[in-house]
């Protein structure tokens, strides 16, 4: 057991940050020697989860089967999915579903926006929650000790000139967005792009999750997006939350 748990660790390592690795990548990441770093990676080529390529360890098509498990089980997302469409529809805009994982806000079902340039989030994509406007609604659920706990550990990182990293600034927003039940980024991850999410929560009132619309602030500003967008999100996040 204590072997599956070093690989699982070794799969969370691969992102965006890191879409290739090697063993002693490995070692670091996930804080192991290079001998049992290199035995699960051999496992895991042995699996076809990675492939390697004499240096380096690629993921394959069948990581994919992991996330596949959680959306192909999960009620959340195939009951969002019909609202996440009708969002989309409505606006115009790219639409996501969004889940807690530690300090990630995690995006679960998405209904993209046909344009020639996409707004570059994915389904599965992982942003920092302090810093995105989905993380800080699904913060802003917490209670006050454990928002305290979670800054103590988060380790905030400039993305954009206008990444917001002061933990007293954080907390702010966070709390801010308790208040008005929403939050909006404004270029803080990705220069060219706004986002603004909603709470999703369920018949008890328990956040379960965040729905979001992106756009590109050239095309739509922040005023615009409290008076056109946020009603809709507000819509479809609390028909989604009474199904729940």
């Amino acid at each position: 057991m204590a072997g599956l748990g070093k690989g699982l660790a070794l799969i969370e390592a691969f992102g965006r940050e890191h879409p290739r690795l090697t063993v002693a990548d490995a070692a670091r990441a996930t804080d192991t020697t290079r001998a049992t770093a290199r035995r699960c990676l051999l496992t895991l080529e042995a699996l076809g989860y990675v492939v390697h390529d004499g240096k380096f360890f690629h993921p394959t098509p069948r990581m994919l089967r992991l996330g596949a498990s959680f959306l192909e089980t999960s009620p959340l997302p195939t009951l969002a999915q019909p609202h996440l469409e009708s969002a989309r529809n409505e606006l115009a805009e790219s639409i996501s579903l969004a889940v807690l994982e530690e300090d990630w806000s995690v995006f679960v079902a998405r209904a993209e926006a046909q344009r020639i340039v996409s707004t570059g989030v994915r389904l599965g994509a992982r942003l920092p929650a302090h810093a995105s406007a989905t993380g800080r609604v699904l913060l802003a659920a917490l209670s006050d000790e454990e928002l305290d706990a979670h800054l103590r550990l988060c380790r905030p990182r400039r993305q954009t000139p206008h990444t917001i990293t002061g933990k007293a600034a954080i907390r702010t927003r966070v709390e801010t967005a308790r208040d008005e039940r929403m939050a909006y980024t404004d270029e803080e991850l990705e220069l060219g792009m706004r986002t603004m999410a909603v709470p999703v929560a369920d018949a008890r009132g328990t956040v379960r999750a965040a729905m979001s619309v992106s756009t590109f602030a050239a095309r739509v500003t922040l005023d615009e997006m409290r008076e056109q967008f946020l009603p809709v999100l507000r819509v479809h996040a609390d028909r989604v939350g009474r199904m729940l």
